[in-house]
């Protein structure tokens, strides 16, 4: 894995060194997604089908840990959530 440190400047903004700017051009648009402490940026153009299902993915995994904070989430046994699973059909 390469890495490099840059600063964050008083306006938020940061400079992506060089190194990492290969490939890239002025304009182009980048997807920037926060988990915790981790950042992750990628060019928007390299963003295909498989990373649309991974954003749907995390969107309802986000979801579904906050209503799960909030209390939301009800228990039961395996068999019981197996029933209720076979009545959805």
């Amino acid at each position: 894995m390469d890495f490099e440190l840059t600063r964050l400047s008083s306006k938020g903004q940061i400079v992506i060194p060089f190194e990492f700017r290969k490939g890239m051009k002025e304009g182009d648009k980048l997807i920037i997604m926060r988990s915790g402490d981790n950042i992750l940026l990628k060019k928007a153009s390299a963003l295909d089908e498989q990373m649309k299902e991974d954003f749907e993915f995390a969107r309802r995994t986000e979801e579904a840990w906050k209503a799960y904070d909030r209390g939301e989430f009800k228990e039961m046994s395996s068999e019981d959530f197996l029933k209720e699973i076979r009545s959805l059909k």
